[in-house]
């Protein structure tokens, strides 16, 4: 009987997105599943938003969500399911309305999770899972 085989664990770190601040991957392929790490609305080139106001962390986050997804082969509408940690329970209006933008007809089961506070003092960290078809070719790690 043959043993079936393993999936292999793919991680990616792309130029798109400023190098992680810990010993991880912005996002991990196992098959047709994408797993992103925690988004900070920390800009490409490293420097951070936690200065600005809430909406532009937000926008940031998503961001690099949407980088990492595509540096795995993943877009938008593969996201199956969304964690947002938000600081403040106040600011889960903004961030919805931020969210419906940039996802548009796209709506993924979601969790929003009122948080005392985040890495940086940030005031939202976003992660997803996204499934997504085949790679046709082998993406660079």
């Amino acid at each position: 009987m043959t043993k079936p085989k393993t999936p292999t664990v793919q991680t990616f770190v792309p130029e798109t997105l400023a190098r992680p601040g810990g010993h991880y991957s912005h996002a991990a392929r196992v098959g047709d599943l994408v797993f992103t790490a925690g988004q900070l609305g920390i800009r490409p080139d490293g420097t951070h938003t936690a200065d600005l106001a809430f909406e532009a962390q937000v926008r940031q986050a998503l961001a690099n969500i949407l980088a990492a997804l595509a540096a795995a082969g993943a877009g938008p509408a593969d996201i199956a399911k969304v964690t947002a940690y938000i600081v403040g329970v106040e600011n889960w209006p903004r961030f919805n309305a931020i969210y419906a933008e940039v996802m548009g007809d796209i709506r993924p089961a979601r969790t929003v999770v009122p948080v005392p506070e985040l890495h940086y003092g940030y005031l939202v960290e976003i992660d997803a899972i996204a499934a997504c078809g085949p790679q046709e070719q082998d993406l660079p790690i």
